[in-house]
């Protein structure tokens, strides 16, 4: 992909992330000042969207990034510098591996990243929290897709079980159809070893997820525990 159309589907994408609104050309040309015309605009997010890289939902004038929008861009994301604020809030809580301080870790992720937290502790020993955040988003206002996440929630220790193993260690990406949650969610998840004993813990989101910044938390914090 050349440079000006990755420049506008990137923009489209972390426009989307923020608003969960379709984009539509002249929100890129207005809010973004990416000196570029509007017609040439248009006429990248159409080929962008002849490539599925986009899509139009229902009658909307703006578009959305598909999964494979989100896999373009995931492979050249990196996690960040920590902001100091986020990193005083978890640092305290891993100072030690105790089963209530990662607890107190993952309620802290889920307020910094807005998504659903799962820490499985070993492959049968599993705590999740923030499954309120999943039910705010607005991609999952239909009544169908909520049926599609309580019935993921109600498989959630299944689910963990049958891929714990085979998770690697380190951090992991997996959104829509590789994701072990549903082809609706996104999840950064990270497996860990602290001496004998493995655990692994990550966010689930929908698809349209804050890459960058769950990233970074989600590094910052299989770090620490690589050093407790």
């Amino acid at each position: 992909m050349d440079e000006r159309k990755e420049l506008i589907l990137n923009t489209i994408i972390k426009e989307h992330i923020k608003t969960g609104l379709p984009v539509s050309s002249g929100v890129l040309v207005e809010k973004y000042k990416l000196n570029i015309s509007p017609a040439t605009v248009r006429n990248e997010m159409a080929v962008l969207e002849d490539e599925e890289y986009i899509i139009q939902p229902h009658t909307s004038a703006g578009r959305i990034p598909t999964e494979k929008a989100y896999k373009l861009f995931i492979e050249n994301i990196q996690p960040k510098k920590i902001n100091q604020s986020d990193r005083a809030g978890l640092e305290e809580l891993l100072e030690q591996s105790t089963e209530e301080n990662l607890k107190n870790a993952a309620k802290k992720l889920s307020s910094l990243s807005g998504a659903t937290v799962f820490w499985a502790f070993h492959r049968h020993n599993l705590y999740y929290t923030g499954i309120s955040n999943l039910f705010q988003q607005p991609e999952f206002s239909e009544l169908s897709i909520i049926y599609d996440i309580s019935a993921i929630i109600d498989r959630i220790d299944e689910i963990i079980n049958d891929i714990f193993d085979e998770i690697e260690d380190g951090i992991n990406i997996r959104i829509g159809s590789d994701s072990p949650f549903g082809s609706f969610s996104g999840t950064i998840m990270a497996k860990y070893k602290i001496g004998e004993h493995t655990g692994l813990f990550g966010v689930l989101s929908p698809v349209r997820m804050d890459y960058e910044k769950n990233l970074t938390l989600i590094n910052f914090v299989y770090d620490r525990l690589k050093i407790i």
